[in-house]
């Protein structure tokens, strides 16, 4: 029979373990975790694990499954779905893309922004195609 003292350290270890290997790391998450939004300081507290949520996420985009084949340990799909379209309209996704790329430019000794870009030259000609020129 199992004690809530077990149970309550099997799910600690349960989340300290790469179930996918979509999952995030411990480094992965402690340079994303301060971009996660703050809780409500009123109302209820918030039970969600946002480690997880990320995790869902991954999961559905490297898997190519649909929301409602999200495996179930990841909690319900409709609030996988929630916490995404609300992170959405935050643009947080954005904002962890930046901010990884400047971490990983700034370990391998360069500037955390870059100073010129590239212009493919397909992309030029493709503007002078008579298709689009009438």
């Amino acid at each position: 029979m199992w004690t809530p003292a077990q149970r309550g350290r099997m799910a600690g270890i349960t989340r300290k373990t790469k179930r996918y290997p979509s999952d995030l790391t411990d480094e992965e998450w402690e340079r994303i975790a301060p971009l996660m939004p703050p809780a409500n300081r009123r109302g209820r507290k918030r039970t969600t694990d946002f480690r997880e949520i990320i995790n869902a996420l991954r999961y559905l985009v490297r898997s190519g499954c649909g929301w409602e084949m999200l495996p179930v340990h990841f909690g319900p799909w409709q609030t996988v779905y929630w916490w995404f379209r609300r992170l959405m309209r935050r643009f947080l996704f954005q904002t962890i893309h930046d901010v990884c790329l400047m971490l990983d430019r700034e370990a391998a000794g360069r500037e955390t922004s870059p100073s010129g870009g590239v212009i493919d030259s397909q992309s030029i000609k493709a503007l002078n195609c008579p298709g689009f020129c009438g």
